[in-house]
């Protein structure tokens, strides 16, 4: 059993193809995404905005529950990454919600939607893992976790999630970088009017907001890279 990373999506229309650091301007939708993906983001968005919907949370640290403890930074280098089971672990983590985990299924014989990456966020002397979950059809970032190794206990600590779709984590220069489409009045699912990349930096136990920056997409060409957003806008 093993996780999907990018590299098994880049297919004909795959929407998580990347240029540079970051993902693609639209890493979890496109303009010429399929029905399909529009309506799977349709239903996330729908449940996302009914108050109390199950599954769904502002980013930020993870709540206290019975996968997470009391973390405490270590300044060290970590240690080579000693690779996880990320499924075993998300279903065993009440932070994770209900739906995510009843739903983490494979999407062709043991492959399962998940991205899996390791690296010094935390200060940790074991590298940290991020992890995103993805629809299976249309690789939509459904849910992003950050998990720190508590070496003490020999367990991993959830000490990030992000559960509003269309959402993507990754390690950027020993910051967490979470990328998230933006939606205008009237946008369709498919059309998103632009992106947020939101910096995170790891102090005094937990996960803070450092910097963010958004972009807009382009309205008149078809698939264009977005154009910034001008300042104080």
């Amino acid at each position: 059993m093993r996780g999907l990373t990018r590299a098994d999506f880049r297919g004909a229309g795959s929407p998580l193809t990347k240029t540079g650091r970051a993902l693609t301007r639209r890493p979890a939708l496109t303009r010429a995404g399929t029905a399909a993906a529009g309506a799977a983001a349709a239903g996330l968005f729908l449940s996302g905005c009914a108050a109390g919907a199950e599954g769904v949370r502002i980013e930020g640290p993870a709540r206290t529950g019975t996968a997470a403890g009391t973390a405490t930074s270590a300044p060290s280098s970590p240690t080579a990454p000693t690779k996880v089971d990320a499924v075993a672990l998300l279903k065993k983590d009440r932070n994770v919600s209900a739906a995510i985990r009843r739903d983490l299924e494979p999407c062709v014989g043991d492959e399962y939607p998940v991205d899996v990456s390791y690296g010094n966020l935390t200060g940790s002397t074991a590298p940290d893992v991020v992890i995103n979950v993805l629809t299976c059809g249309d690789a939509i970032g459904i849910g992003t976790y950050v998990y720190r190794e508590e070496a003490a206990a020999k367990r991993y600590e959830n000490v990030f999630v992000n559960e509003q779709p269309p959402v993507y984590a990754e390690i950027s220069r020993g910051d967490l970088e979470v990328t998230r489409q933006v939606y205008g009045p009237g946008d369709p699912v498919s059309f998103p009017s632009g992106e947020d990349v939101i910096t995170y930096r790891w102090a005094d136990g937990r996960f803070t907001e450092h910097e963010r920056t958004h972009s807009d997409y382009s309205k008149t060409v078809e698939g264009a890279d977005p154009s910034p957003a001008p300042e104080g806008g």
